[in-house]
């Protein structure tokens, strides 16, 4: 039997490309997505495309409300930073940071992995052409496995060991969809804007857009996703 892993899949570049490196491995993949209140709900059509495309054994959408928190201009109403340098992008932790998310979202992967018997939950953070979100580094997700063995009774009891994977820790955009395209991803069914138009074009010009863009015109490949500019 192939070993198992929950897989976060948000819809877009770099945790299609996770999934997709993943299931080249022989893991049977169990894609996990949230309905958590962001104004770019637009991305979870993106993720039930991609879990079907790349063969998910399940594709499980959780709805979580965190726009009741707020504290994001992914979740919250304030302006999502449109045409910044990459300087700027570069610099910072940027008000689409989403408070605590991963951690949120990392546990629930890890409960349904006890569930589902399965030791690796794969996410897709990189560090290199990120926007400087704090719980993308790998010492945050060095720590989220201590807790995960931890915190469970998998854990507890021996039964196993969880490890979490960020195949994608360390490279660039570029390199990212450079890795997919060798394995076949299509990068059409994926979405990356912020705040995407009401024909559903990307904006290209949010920090989103313009790393994905960005890592396109670096990897020689045309981005095959519309954008309103």
């Amino acid at each position: 039997m192939a070993d198992k892993a929950v897989v976060l899949v948000s819809g877009g570049l770099d945790s299609t490309t996770a999934l997709a490196m993943t299931r080249a491995e022989g893991r049977e993949c169990f894609a996990l997505s949230f309905d958590y209140g962001q104004r770019h709900r637009r991305e979870l059509a993106s993720a039930r495309r991609v879990a079907a495309a790349l063969g998910a054994a399940r594709h499980l959408v959780l709805r979580l409300d965190l726009r009741a928190i707020g504290g994001s201009a992914l979740t919250d109403d304030l302006p999502v930073p449109k045409g910044r340098s990459p300087e700027a992008i570069g610099h910072g932790i940027p008000v689409t940071y989403v408070p605590a998310r991963n951690t949120v979202f990392l546990s629930h992967a890890l409960a349904w992995a006890e569930v589902l018997e399965a030791e690796a939950i794969v996410i897709g953070a990189n560090v290199l052409d990120s926007s400087g979100y704090p719980d993308c580094r790998p010492e945050y997700l060095e720590a989220f496995e201590r807790l995960a063995n931890l915190a469970t009774r998998a854990g507890a009891e021996g039964q196993r060991r969880f490890r979490v994977l960020a195949p994608l820790i360390r490279l660039t955009k570029a390199e990212i969809i450079r890795r997919g395209t060798a394995l076949g991803v299509d990068y059409g069914l994926t979405w990356s804007c912020y705040e995407p138009d009401a024909d559903e074009r990307g904006c290209g010009l949010c920090d989103s857009c313009q790393l994905r863009r960005k890592g396109f015109a670096e990897a020689g490949l045309e981005d095959p996703l519309p954008y309103a500019r």
